[in-house]
């Protein structure tokens, strides 16, 4: 897990567990590190219903780029139960 510069600006995204089947927070988040692109600085902070990432927003990623990776990456069968925080 890489660690963001402190000076750049972070996007923050919540997925929580909708279905108590779904694997834990602590399994769920080495899952959403894997799947999202490898070239992204983030922090991961996990308990067993609730994983809290921090983007680095810096080299072209911007908002709608990790809003469009999310959606994708939550739409795998390895993430099934677990959902984006309203």
């Amino acid at each position: 897990m890489l660690t963001p510069d402190s000076t750049s600006e972070t996007m923050e995204i919540v997925t929580v567990r909708r279905d108590r089947s779904a694997p834990s927070g602590e399994t769920t988040v080495v899952r959403l590190l894997g799947l999202l692109p490898a070239t992204w600085s983030c922090t991961a902070e996990a308990s067993a219903d609730r994983v809290r990432l921090r983007i680095d927003l810096t080299g072209g990623t911007d908002r709608s780029t990790v809003r469009r990776a999310l959606r994708a990456v939550l739409a795998d069968t390895a993430l099934c139960g677990w959902d984006q925080e309203s």
